[in-house]
């Protein structure tokens, strides 16, 4: 494996005190590129993804473009589901399309398990290529959460008002908890299986989560989380959470066992500080502030900086993912001002 010549990721993850904040981008692999729109004319995600130096190169790039102090896989959230019986495709302008959605009991038992050596070979073997060769930073090994992924096995595809998924909790709470049980084994075995190829970091991603009141959280969802972070914490690597329009969810998050609660834009840093969040954080500039103008930006990541900085525990990032339209040139600025403007603050304060 490649010496970690940048470890700072791993070390504000952990609490520990840094000579700058370390930075990455959620989606900063693809998307806003040009080299990577000049490889979706010739192939698919799916191609991508299953030829291990394309998509070690897609993952990398942005360490190379950006210099951000970590790389995160690239790979889809639905990368395990056909080895486990999910019939899924992901179209052009729609997403994730489910051909076999789950509705009954019988469908949940019909469930597979996953073997990661047999099934995803590619992932493994991209993580593989990338940690021993290629990176000398952290690598961010990931997986969709039960509630996500079940949204989409169960609605069949993407949704604005998760009806279907929701029904299915109230109404069927037996197989609900049968599919958390079954897609827990399985991000537990997938993940454990990125972290021995490679991965240095794993980041959850319940996306869609938000969607839930705090009380079906804690009845529906917390149960399984919990089993999750306890086992991957086995692993030793840094752990971290992370949801879209689930700030009223930060403290239950903080109660799981793992290592960082991620933000979105929608709730301050030393608001969920105050509120009672004291694991690491990570966030929050809401990405749509990339297309401002750059003294817009700048002073919009000053403020962010400076509430994450009160503690030695804070990863900067977007408060979710980067737009195709975002200009690369603003992330490699934006990297460069992180780094110089949070080395200032943290040498004053020392």
């Amino acid at each position: 494996m490649t010496k970690l010549i940048n470890d700072t990721l791993i070390k504000a993850a952990r609490g520990e005190k840094t000579n700058h904040v370390p930075v990455w981008y959620m989606r900063q692999a693809g998307r806003s590129q040009p080299e990577y729109r000049a490889l979706k004319e010739k192939y698919s995600l799916f191609e991508i993804t299953h030829q291990p130096e394309l998509c070690a190169y897609v993952t990398r790039l942005p360490v190379e473009q950006y210099d951000v102090d970590a790389a995160i896989l690239y790979k889809d959230i639905m990368s395990p589901l056909p080895s486990i019986g999910v019939d899924v495709e992901i179209k052009s302008g729609i997403g994730p399309v489910i051909n076999n959605p789950i509705r009954t009991v019988a469908d949940v038992e019909k469930l597979g398990e996953i073997h990661p050596e047999e099934d995803v070979p590619y992932v493994l073997d991209t993580i593989k290529l990338l940690t021993k060769e290629q990176l000398t930073v952290p690598l961010i090994g990931f997986a969709g959460a039960p509630f996500t992924v079940s949204s989409y096995m169960i609605e069949g595809g993407p949704s604005k008002d998760y009806k279907k998924t929701k029904a299915f909790m109230y109404t069927e709470p037996k197989a609900w908890f049968m599919l958390m049980d079954k897609l827990a084994d399985m991000t537990i075995t997938y993940v454990r299986s990125q972290i021995k190829a490679g991965a240095s970091a794993i980041q959850i991603f319940d996306s869609w989560v938000g969607a839930l009141n705090v009380d079906d959280y804690r009845t529906f969802i917390k149960p399984v989380m919990t089993r999750i972070f306890s086992e991957l914490r086995k692993e030793n690597v840094p752990l971290i959470m992370f949801g879209v329009g689930a700030s009223h969810l930060a403290l239950e998050w903080n109660d799981l066992p793992l290592d960082v609660v991620g933000l979105d834009w929608r709730l301050p840093i030393r608001e969920a500080r105050t509120k009672g969040v004291n694991k690491a954080v990570q966030g929050n500039l809401d990405p749509a502030v990339l297309l401002a103008p750059w003294d817009v930006l700048e002073e919009r990541v000053k403020s962010i900086l400076d509430q994450g900085i009160e503690l030695p525990s804070y990863i900067f990032n977007l408060g979710h993912g980067v737009f195709p339209q975002v200009d690369p040139d603003v992330l490699k600025r934006l990297t460069a001002f992180i780094h110089e403007y949070s080395a200032m603050k943290l040498s004053e304060m020392r």
